[in-house]
């Protein structure tokens, strides 16, 4: 296992990398950096945002609300990126946490009267200012997140001023490292608890059946927020669909009935502590993998409509895996079985789908082309699992681990969520990408899964596919750079800038049946310099654009995440033009997508025999009269067996008619026959 140091020298190298490749401040990257994992174990919410703001006695970096819970959180920052680390003083500490307060304070007088509208700190003092009228902030949280350790903390670390709770919170170096540690050896919080529970015990897990008491869950989310929710499929739907109308009726007009109405609870947890008289008296690291709809009810029950939850209990199965490293399998498979509540759709189990695996193979085979005169080749890491890239090195020597990120240079590494935030722009959905992960993620979910939903289990991503996905990365990242240092760029909205520029590109293309040349990108591994310029030109009016919303809609952040922004860009009109040798021939295009169908060939018979199940026979019928019409000479044998599949004489292939039926496919397949 990494020691703190190497885990810290590797944080600042990340950070130090990743500014350079996007052409952003390190105390940008850093900040992102850090939300991010704070996001990833519940500290913060999805909605977190930077917004920079400095004057005498004033001082904030970013901010975080979580509407549902009224907890406003302020970010300060403090950024050494030393070799070594730095140790961080109680007095910078309690100066941070002072201008941190100092800042609310002049927001709740009226701040944002005093800011420009086109920079992110005014819609933060706006914000506060609007939120603390309405009373919709009881808890404040004050954050200083730093790269250095923190040796002695304030002695008060919470204080009440008037309504609202104020809270203090201290993110240095050792904290991050301790999550690190936490995601790769077990659970990472206690909740002490006092339920009687009935045991089953099983060879691969242990089975707790429990009740548990509205106000008690109600104190476990208020303490420990989206903790719980870390592994859940889906986020809370509010009160919106039938399911969830009816948990508030139920609280309201009939709370002893909650018991028998309810599913209930299905939870998991890394250890379960039980007493003498089998009461459970901690859980560590609990995750509610089904009832996240039920728990965020029972709050806001009482939090936001004020009602008696008091008289309320529900169920609770609470299942310990013996075998920690098949955890999150073990999770996975125990939210795809219990979620029977409100259907979920299999695009919420994404992260198990093979389509993963795939582009995790194709990361570690795939090459990327020397470039720069250098004989050294580079891959592109794929980290599959959160944490994987820094784990692959955990127990390398110096020599080994330089010679690991020789080939897995840090500026090549992407993951799931980055994936899906360079696709859907590409695809023309900004204003998803706007709205963050939370929204994103699942639409390119859902769309990899309608893609995939005719396939077999495995599935099969092209050479081709995997280097077009590695051009959107490369294009987006260059995108993100340009932006940063063109002149008429105020410091604010990159994000969404850089996400409707691509985004307008794209859907011009596609308008014009265009076809872009990301061969020619990923041969180079850089945008040609033609393409930038056309880029930065799209760009400038995009941003112009972005920065002035409709009447109505001040807020630019807001604006950006409606579908309305979307087409209102969509009608730009911007004058431009593109030189043929950046785009690809519309033949050259079909026949490389023929090829890379072609390439996607299945070895194994059982795999074979899966796909024939899964195709219906109408297709059959017109892969008959494919060959039929193209007079392809098929044996007796061959010609026997698809005609039968195709009049439906053939109701359960066997391996031998599958491996027969697959090869036809494949080999007219390659020729360019398509089932659509």
């Amino acid at each position: 296992m990494l020691s703190i140091e190497e885990f810290h020298e590797h944080f600042v190298q990340s950070i130090l990398s990743q500014s350079e490749a996007e052409g952003a401040l390190k105390a940008s990257i850093f900040f992102e950096s850090i939300c991010e994992k704070l996001y990833e174990i519940g500290d913060l919410t999805h909605n977190y945002q930077m917004a920079e703001y400095r004057k005498k006695g004033i001082e904030v970096f970013g901010y975080d609300y979580d509407e549902e819970r009224e907890v406003f959180s302020l970010i300060v920052h403090e950024l050494f990126q030393k070799d070594i680390i730095q140790t961080v003083t109680r007095e910078l500490i309690q100066t941070k946490f002072n201008r941190l307060k100092k800042f609310f304070s002049e927001c709740t007088k009226g701040l944002y009267k005093e800011l420009e509208s086109a920079f992110p700190a005014y819609e933060l003092a706006e914000l506060i200012f609007r939120l603390k009228k309405d009373l919709k902030i009881s808890k404040l949280n004050l954050i200083f997140i730093t790269d250095g350790k923190i040796t002695r903390t304030l002695n008060t670390l919470a204080v009440e001023e008037g309504d609202i709770r104020i809270t203090f919170k201290l993110i240095d170096i050792e904290y991050l490292f301790n999550i690190y540690q936490s995601e790769n050896s077990g659970g990472n919080f206690i909740i002490n608890t006092n339920l009687p529970s009935l045991l089953i015990d099983d060879d691969d897990y242990v089975s707790y059946l429990c009740v548990i008491n509205g106000e008690d869950l109600y104190n476990i989310y208020e303490d420990f927020g989206q903790k719980i929710f870390e592994q859940n499929v889906r986020t809370f739907l509010q009160f919106r669909g039938n399911v969830n109308k009816g948990l508030k009726n139920t609280i309201q007009y009939s709370p002893n009935n909650f018991f028998a109405y309810n599913n209930g609870l299905t939870a998991t947890a890394s250890k379960v502590h039980v007493d003498l008289y089998s009461n459970i008296s901690a859980i560590e690291n609990l995750q509610i993998v089904n009832g996240c709809q039920t728990t965020s009810a029972i709050y806001a029950a009482k939090k936001i409509s004020k009602l008696d939850i008091s008289k309320i209990s529900l169920q609770m199965k609470l299942s310990v895996l013996k075998n920690n490293q098949k955890q999150n399998d073990f999770v996975a498979k125990v939210a795809e079985y219990a979620n029977t509540q409100n259907k979920v759709n299999k695009s919420d189990f994404f992260s198990n789908h093979p389509f993963h695996l795939d582009l995790k193979e194709k990361s570690k085979k795939i090459l990327a082309p020397s470039i720069g005169g250098s004989q050294k080749r580079t891959k592109w890491f794929y980290e599959r699992v959160r944490g994987e890239f820094l784990n692959d090195q955990a127990f390398l020597s110096k020599t080994e681990k330089d010679k690991f990120l020789l080939e897995n240079p840090k500026s090549q590494l992407f993951d799931k969520t980055f994936l899906a935030k360079t696709e859907n722009i590409w695809r023309g959905l900004p204003h998803k990408v706007s709205k963050g992960k939370e929204s994103s993620f699942p639409a390119y979910a859902e769309f990899i899964t309608d893609k995939y939903s005719d396939e077999l289990e495995v599935v099969f991503i092209s050479d081709n596919e995997f280097k077009e996905m590695i051009a959107r990365i490369i294009l987006f990242k260059s995108v993100e750079k340009e932006i940063s240092k063109a002149d008429w760029y105020n410091g604010g909205y990159r994000a969404q800038a850089v996400a409707y520029t691509i985004s307008y590109f794209s859907n011009y293309l596609k308008r014009n049946s265009l076809n872009l040349n990301f061969n020619k990108i990923w041969e180079e591994q850089a945008v040609p310099s033609k393409l930038i310029d056309v880029i930065i030109t799209i760009a400038a009016v995009v941003y112009e654009n972005l920065l002035n919303p409709p009447l109505g809609n001040a807020n630019v952040s807001s604006w950006c995440k409606k579908e309305d922004c979307w087409k209102s860009i969509q009608q730009l009109k911007i004058a431009f033009k593109i030189d043929n040798d950046l785009l690809i021939d519309r033949f050259d295009k079909i026949n490389t997508l023929k090829e890379s169908k072609a390439e996607k060939k299945i070895d194994s018979s059982i795999e074979k025999q899966i796909f024939v199940l899964n195709i219906e026979k109408s297709k059959w019928n017109k892969l008959r009269l494919y060959y039929s019409n193209n007079n392809v000479y098929l044996n007796n044998t061959k010609k026997g067996v698809l005609e039968n599949m195709s009049n439906g004489s053939i109701k359960l292939p066997s391996e031998k008619q599958s491996i027969i039926l697959y090869e036809l496919y494949y080999n007219a397949s390659h020729e360019g026959f398509s089932w659509d």
